[in-house]
C-alpha cells in the first residue's frame, strides 16, 4: 500500500488548546488510507496518464470527507479543501471532482461496490482478530462496554 503521508505531522491532544471541530474527518481520511480503500478505489475508477491527472480514489475519499464537513456540492467540497489544507495538501478542483463522479457508470459502480465490500471484509476481520475485543469507550452520549465482541456487533 502506497502511503500518501499527508498525516505525518498531525497529532491529537486533549489539552483544550488548538482543538479542531470536526476532528472525526481526520479519522475518516486515515481509515480510508490505512485500510487500502483509497488505493483500491483508484484502481476501480478510470485512470488517465496526463501530467495533471489526479487520483480518482483520492478524489472520492476527499469528497466523502468534505460531505462529512458539511459540503453540499462539489464547489463547497473544493473550498473546504483549502480550509483544511493539512488534511488535503493537494486540493482537487471541483471540475476534477465532477469528472470523477461522471465516470461512475454501471460497470464502474459495480467495481466500486466490490472494492467497498472487500475492504469491509478486511476491516471486520481485523476487528475480529483484535485481542481483548473492544476496549470500551464513550461516544455521542452513549457507551460501548469493554469486552464487547466485534463479531456480535457486526452488521448483517
Amino acid at each position: 500500500m502506497k502511503s500518501t503521508r499527508w498525516d505525518h505531522r498531525l497529532g491529537v491532544r486533549a489539552d483544550d488548546r488548538n482543538l479542531v471541530g470536526h476532528a472525526g474527518v481526520v479519522l475518516l481520511r486515515r481509515i480510508a488510507d490505512k485500510t487500502g480503500l483509497t488505493t483500491a478505489l483508484a484502481r476501480a475508477l478510470p485512470q488517465g496518464t496526463g501530467p495533471g491527472w489526479r487520483d480518482r480514489g483520492e478524489a472520492l475519499v476527499m469528497l466523502a470527507c468534505a460531505i462529512m464537513l458539511g459540503a453540499t456540492n462539489v464547489l463547497e467540497a473544493e473550498q473546504l479543501q483549502h480550509h483544511w489544507r493539512r488534511l488535503f495538501p493537494r486540493p482537487i478542483s471541483d471540475s476534477t471532482l465532477r469528472r470523477a463522479l461522471e465516470a461512475i457508470d454501471g460497470p464502474v459502480a459495480a467495481r466500486v461496490e466490490r472494492v467497498r465490500a472487500a475492504i469491509r471484509r478486511v476491516v471486520w476481520t481485523m476487528l475480529a482478530l483484535r485481542p481483548g475485543a473492544f476496549p470500551g469507550s464513550r461516544c455521542a452520549g452513549g457507551s460501548w462496554p469493554a469486552g464487547t465482541s466485534w463479531i456480535s456487533t457486526r452488521p448483517s
